[in-house]
């Protein structure tokens, strides 16, 4: 049976453990220990995201096993945590990019109250652990790249669904995490609950049905006849009801089909327009002035930059994979867009306008790619 990898990261968060991650980002126990608990599902989203395509898990897959030692937290024996951070900032902007890390960090700092340097750090000491254990995981299984991106993907919506509600939600508005999907995996956890409940009421009117002993045989016998008569006449119906899902179950067949490979020259341009995105949608709201103005627009053309390159790659995608990329684009544009909007009406409008121009015309050629 798989292991939880949810569980087998909190095991790693000992009370020596929360105590060192404290001291070493200078915060009390308790915020120390609500960030770290927040930033492993976070990052084993990701990951599961990245194993979406080969590239992503051979990548993935491959840094696993150049680790040294064979627990995780010989890692943090062999480095401490100054050096562990610093190992875990390389590894995981080498792996999801600068600007996805940077944006997950700003998220976790603002849900833990630690600010974004905060944040940052947290992931940085966090990241290294979770990747141990993931590369325990494939050394005691034996799996390859197709194993482990198996391993993520089977658990993916356990992990979005442990994700705290609060940050969950910064994610899902940076387009790091499908809310979509955690609701759907927090239904099912409750749905099976009331499933629970409802075999447990089951099982109490069985038991008052045979305590019923001293009912007369003849009206035993009528009850029988009678449930046997309801049943024949219902079956037909339940027939029809189960054909009728049958039917309308392939509408959703794509669901099960391999995600699209966003893959050029070992770059996944989805996980780059989640991060541009993410980075759009994080910094255009702080510009109202020309002061906020002169700090971000570098940023934004910075983000800029990207989506340029982006653009450059998508020509070597497939048709299938171009038409999907395009839709990421489609599906933020109204939310940019209107935050474009708002940034014209203050007194940053005229300084920012060539950026904003700029923007938009680069959203708009990356949605016909």
């Amino acid at each position: 049976m798989a292991v939880n990898l949810i569980s087998a990261a909190h095991q790693l968060l000992t009370p020596e453990i929360i105590g060192q991650i404290a001291a070493f980002l200078g915060m009390d126990r308790s915020a120390a220990q609500k960030a770290a608990v927040a930033a492993i599902p976070t990052i084993l989203a990701s990951l599961s995201d990245l194993v979406g395509t080969p590239a992503g898990a051979n990548q993935l897959s491959k840094l696993l096993s150049q680790q040294q030692g064979n627990n995780p937290m010989d890692l943090l024996r062999n480095s401490g945590v100054p050096g562990l951070a610093q190992t875990g900032s390389s590894m995981l902007s080498g792996l999801l990019g600068d600007r996805t890390t940077d944006t997950m960090a700003q998220a976790i700092g603002r849900f833990a109250g630690t600010g974004d340097g905060g944040g940052k750090s947290l992931l940085a000491v966090v990241g290294p652990l979770v990747m141990g254990m993931l590369g325990q995981q494939q050394r005691d299984a034996g799996m390859d790249a197709n194993g482990l991106a198996s391993l993520l993907r089977s658990q993916r919506d356990q992990i979005t669904a442990a994700i705290p509600s609060g940050l969950s939600d910064q994610l899902s508005a940076v387009g790091l995490i499908d809310k979509a999907r955690s609701g759907m995996a927090t239904a099912a956890a409750t749905g099976s609950q009331f499933a629970g409940a409802a075999g447990a009421t089951g099982a109490s009117r069985a038991a008052m049905a045979a305590a019923r002993t001293q009912w007369p045989y003849w009206l035993v016998a009528l009850v029988i006849l009678g449930g046997l008569a309801i049943y024949a006449l219902q079956r037909p119906t339940e027939q029809t009801v189960a054909q009728s899902t049958t039917v309308t179950r392939p509408s959703a067949g794509t669901v099960g089909m391999a995600p699209a490979d966003f893959t050029v020259d070992g770059v996944n341009l989805a996980n780059q327009v989640n991060s541009s995105l993410g980075t759009l949608k994080a910094q255009l709201p702080t510009i109202t002035d020309e002061a906020s103005a002169q700090a971000t627009l570098p940023k934004i053309n910075d983000a800029i930059a990207q989506l340029d390159g982006i653009t450059a790659r998508a020509a070597k995608l497939s048709p299938e994979s171009r038409r999907a990329l395009a839709k990421l684009i489609v599906a933020a544009a109204p939310a940019i867009n209107e935050m474009c909007n708002k940034i014209s009406a203050t007194p940053a409008g005229t300084i920012a306008k060539p950026v904003i121009d700029n923007l938009r015309a680069k959203l708009d050629e990356l949605a016909k790619v």
